[in-house]
């Protein structure tokens, strides 16, 4: 696939040139198939696309931020790059979520909240009273995956999987109040 609209930028060791300024990075990294470090750079590259400092900064962001929604991502990117506009960063969310990268989940009343794919393996929880959304390692939930296996055949992707409910102190606050 061919990369989008008109992008790159000169890069050279240790960060990227942005409006006249260096940037320092660090390089998220992944790990291919074969278990070697794959840095996301190389990535992009892969997948047919240039490295961007406007997709480095979204990848930085979502980084520091967690789970985030792209308004939190462009405010937080706009931090080092004001010119950045929303469209920007839809459009560098969907490249790097093409190229495994990044990951989304539709936690809020379907706003897509991107983390990197590197910190997947894990189901949300998120409060249905307060909106606080927590996180449990997929090992919480390894009893239904067996049970829909071996009692429907349902071989499970768990990947997007989000519970609803309600935490521990909303239902504290809710006792109290009973």
């Amino acid at each position: 696939m061919q990369p989008r609209g008109r992008h790159g930028a000169a890069l050279f060791r240790g960060g990227t040139r942005l409006g006249g300024m260096a940037l320092e990075t660090s390089q998220p990294k992944q790990t291919s198939q074969a278990g070697q470090p794959k840095k996301w750079d190389e990535r992009l590259r892969a997948g047919g696309y240039k490295v961007t400092p406007q997709r480095q900064l979204v990848l930085e962001a979502i980084g520091r931020l967690d789970h985030a929604t792209p308004e939190k991502i462009l405010a937080e990117v706009q931090q080092t790059a004001r010119g950045v506009n929303l469209s920007t960063i839809y459009r560098a969310l969907d490249v790097l979520d093409e190229v495994g990268l990044v990951t989304h989940h539709h936690l809020h009343d379907g706003v897509p909240t991107y983390h990197l794919a590197s910190d997947s393996g894990h189901v949300h929880l998120v409060c249905q009273d307060c909106g606080s959304v927590s996180q449990v390692r997929l090992e919480a939930i390894k009893p239904l995956i067996t049970a829909l296996d071996e009692g429907q055949g349902f071989e499970t992707d768990v990947a997007h999987l989000t519970v609803f409910g309600r935490c521990s102190q909303c239902r504290e606050k809710q006792q109290d109040n009973a």
